[in-house]
Order: C-alpha cells, then structure tokens, then sequence
C-alpha cells in the first residue's frame, strides 16, 4: 500500500457554502470528530483563508483568532492547516497563525503567478515551518508550464508543492498529464484539490494519487463552494480500496461525515444546474453565491453570466467583476 496524506479543509472551504458563517460550537465539534478519525490534517479558516474576512467576499462569522484557538484545542492527534492567499492575508496573518499553532501553512496562487508566493513562502521557510503552495484555478495553465511553476514554488521554499481544480473543470486524463508532469519536475510531495462540478471529484483524485500525488485534499459531505469538493468519506475507502493507505478509521470518519452534515450545512452540496455550468465555463465555484445575487437582482441569466466570466478567464479575487458582467448583460438584453 502507498501511503498518501489526506488534507480536509471542510472547515475552511465548506464556508463558501455557508457564507462563512460556521460558528464555534461547529468549528469544536467537526474538529473533534476529524481528529477521533486520524485525519491527518484538519484546515480551518474563512472561505478565502487568512484575513479574508471582508465585505467583498463576505464577513466571516468569526475572527480568524478565535476560529484557530477553537481548532487548535480540539486537536490532539491530527495537525492543523491553515490557508492564505497573497492581498488578502499578510504575514502579519502568518504570524498569527503559527502563534495559534498552526502546523501547516498553505500559500494559494493563480496557477501562473507563483511569483507571487515568493515572500511568504520563503519567510515560512525561514522560520522552519511547513510552508506549501497551491496553484489555484489551474485548467487555465498546460502541464508544462505548472510543472514550471510547481518548481519555483519550490524554490521559494515551499515543502509541498500541488493543483487546485478551483473549477472543478478537469477530467482524470486532464489530472494525469497535469499532477505527472509536476511529479517529474519536483522532490517535495505533490497536492490535488479537488472540486465536484462535473461530478469528477472522487475520480479526479484518484487520477492524481496514481500519477503520484501524495496529499489529496477532501470535505466531509463533500462541503465547499458550488457543487463542493472531493467527498472525503467516499474518497478514503475508494483510495484504499485503489492501493493507497490514509490511516485513518472508517467508521470514525463517517461519524465525522455525519455530524458534518447535521451541524455544518443547510443540506449537503449537489451538483446543479450553476455548479455545472460554472464548471463547464471555467470559472471559481465560490462565485456561485454571487452571482445569483447580482443576475437575480438584475433580471439576468446567471447562466449567462458564468459563461461570460468564463470568456474573460475570472479568478478568484476578481467578484468586482461579477458587477461589471451582470450590468452589462443587463444593458444587452434591453
């Protein structure tokens, strides 16, 4: 058996779900039960990571501080990771967060701005701390060139090194050529992150394990933006059933799913008439919320709108432009 490390950020991108508004009580007990299963790392945060709390992207429940002092106390075996994405957290941020405890620091990039991870990256390094970097949106990018990027992130110091399908765009042979390609070209482990928009999620980080990812991320319930990320108590049993151990009890992490569906979401994510059109159009699973708000408020297809967002190659960051899209679409159809 191959031992891979499973990653679950249910408590950090299940928020997008729920517009970030998971309180303590559901932060103490998910983590408690994830814990009592041996997930090996359990990530905590606003939707958009640290210090991402904001009008824009939406106001967290509650504050970074308090949301990694509630995790890291209910943690006795399992590591805590934490997310931050340059512009929205600082090092400030970064140095919070290793304050609180934090074992795992992951750096989110557009997967062609790597760049961008430079600093932080390297002042995690420098401070001997788990640092990794995750390449963000990365269907917009060839195998080449984010094996290029994987390899700088490297550089920068990051320990681990992977893909997010923010789109959940991708097919399995899409993750084999990518994740095989980043395989080849760096010595730190590599990280899938899955998303469920064309109902991939389970296969696609099968795909990656296989091509030698060796940290697969997942949610309880499969909790995250838009039809939501790779389904955490189905993807354990299928990777070990495929030849790969994760360590952690079955029973354990389907209690955890339970209580995950009973105390954390209104109803467990589906794969929808928007997940797959957002899917289909490339563009970031967190933007669902938004978008309904603004076409509904508007009289426009929100449809149309990710479509639209998809032709001009939207990111994460970029919501202002949702605005501008559904105003413009408004103006056409008059």
């Amino acid at each position: 058996m191959t031992p891979v490390v499973v990653h679950d950020p249910t408590l950090r991108d299940g928020q997008h779900a729920v517009r970030h508004q998971l309180g303590v009580a559901a932060l103490r007990g998910y983590a408690e039960a994830a814990d009592a299963a041996g997930v090996p790392v359990v990530e905590v945060g606003h939707g958009n990571g640290l210090g991402a709390s904001s009008m824009q992207v939406g106001r967290a429940a509650v504050s970074d501080d308090l949301m990694l002092s509630t995790v890291r106390e209910a943690l006795r075996r399992s590591k805590m990771g934490v997310f931050m994405l340059p512009g929205w957290g600082t090092s400030s941020d970064l140095r919070k967060a290793i304050a609180h405890g934090a074992d795992v620091i992951r750096i989110g990039v557009h997967c062609t701005e790597t760049s961008l991870a430079e600093r932080h990256l390297g002042w995690l390094a420098e401070q001997g701390a788990e640092g990794h970097c995750v390449l963000m949106m990365s269907h917009m990018a060839s195998a080449a060139e984010l094996a290029s990027h994987a390899a700088a992130a490297v550089g920068y110091g990051a320990r681990a090194v992977g893909l997010m399908d923010s789109a959940g765009f991708f097919l399995p042979q899409d993750v084999t050529s990518r994740i095989g390609a980043i395989v080849a070209a760096v010595d730190v482990p590599v990280i899938f992150h899955g998303h469920n928009n064309l109902g991939m999620a389970v296969a696609n980080s099968v795909a990656a394990a296989q091509a030698g990812a060796r940290i697969i991320d997942g949610c309880a319930r499969g909790f995250g933006a838009g039809a939501g990320n790779t389904q955490l108590e189905v993807l354990v049993p299928v990777l070990e059933r495929t030849g790969f151990s994760t360590g952690i009890d079955l029973y354990g992490l389907l209690d955890a799913a339970d209580f995950a569906e009973r105390e954390l979401m209104p109803a467990p994510p589906t794969t929808g008439t928007l997940s797959i059109v957002s899917g289909l159009a490339g563009v970031f699973s967190g933007f669902k919320h938004q978008v309904l708000d603004a076409s509904t408020r508007a009289g426009v297809d929100p449809r149309d709108v990710f479509f639209e967002l998809g032709r001009r190659q939207a990111i994460a960051g970029q919501e202002d432009l949702i605005v501008d899209v559904v105003a413009e679409l408004g103006r056409t159809a008059v």
